[in-house]
């Protein structure tokens, strides 16, 4: 159960999990949620009234209800999200410290207001990675400017939203650590719309982009595992399904990979 699979991060991560599943003899049946918690009850119920072995999940918020599947004994594995309200197993990524370091990124490169465009309030990563935000802020020896937060829906539209009303402050960001590849996409696109240049404004994007979207030099790209975290659910939702009783437990995987050494492609 994901969000959206034609988001590229999605995608990866769920044909990793297709691949698990197959070479142990199971068939996937994929459900896509867009992120709304009546979607998700809608599918979970239909889900667990069949025969289904278990359940990958990517929670759309930190407070939706899993209790149908696990009265009824269906193990779930979340991915990508943790749902903190149930003893369940995870595979994350560690959001606080991916985002310290793509804005470190940024200031890095000379920008000095670093805004940040991050998701919904109620869901994980969006919180964690405004966390991490802060904490590159921090430990630069500067107060976050709580005034650069925007807190959007996870796709283009957000991003667009975001980044629009952040362009109309008096005082207006230098450069944008957009928290996902869809809110990146949506930022870049207003810059392009506007005629904005590099060196004008640096954007950062946590995950790949679509190969869709237009890239203007300099934009920093920082790649999450996105297959890795499909692989490892799969992997634990098979342990379980063989009757692992073993506590449950969340596991980090390394946080982020890229094709050069500074941890990201810089488009130059």
């Amino acid at each position: 159960m994901v969000p959206d699979i034609e988001n590229p991060f999605y995608t990866s991560m769920t044909r990793a999990v297709e691949d698990i599943a197959r070479e142990a003899g199971f068939s996937v049946l994929l459900c896509n949620t867009d992120d709304d918690e009546e979607r998700f009850a809608q599918y979970l119920r239909a889900v667990v009234s069949e025969p289904v072995a278990g359940i990958v999940a990517v929670v759309p918020t930190a407070d939706t209800k899993l209790d149908l599947a696990i009265e009824r004994g269906v193990p779930i594995v979340c991915v990508d999200r943790r749902a903190p309200r149930y003893a369940l197993d995870a595979v994350v990524v560690d959001n606080v410290r991916s985002a310290r370091l793509a804005t470190e990124g940024l200031f890095e490169a000379g920008f000095d207001r670093v805004a940040c465009v991050t998701g919904p309030e109620n869901v994980e990563t969006a919180r964690l990675r405004l966390a991490g935000w802060r904490q590159a802020y921090q430990e630069a020896g500067r107060p976050a400017p709580e005034e650069l937060v925007r807190h959007v829906p996870y796709t283009v539209n957000g991003g667009e939203t975001g980044v629009t009303d952040l362009l109309a402050l008096p005082e207006p960001p230098d450069a944008i650590f957009a928290a996902n590849n869809k809110l990146a996409a949506g930022v870049i696109r207003v810059l392009f719309e506007r005629g904005l240049e590099s060196g004008q404004i640096g954007v950062t994007s946590l995950g790949g982009l679509p190969l869709v979207t237009w890239q203007p030099r300099g934009i920093q790209v920082w790649h999450l595992p996105a297959r890795d975290l499909g692989t490892e659910a799969a992997k634990v939702l098979l342990e379980r399904i063989q009757g692992e009783t073993t506590p449950p437990r969340t596991i980090v995987l390394d946080t982020l990979t890229s094709d050069d050494q500074d941890g990201y492609d810089r488009i130059d």
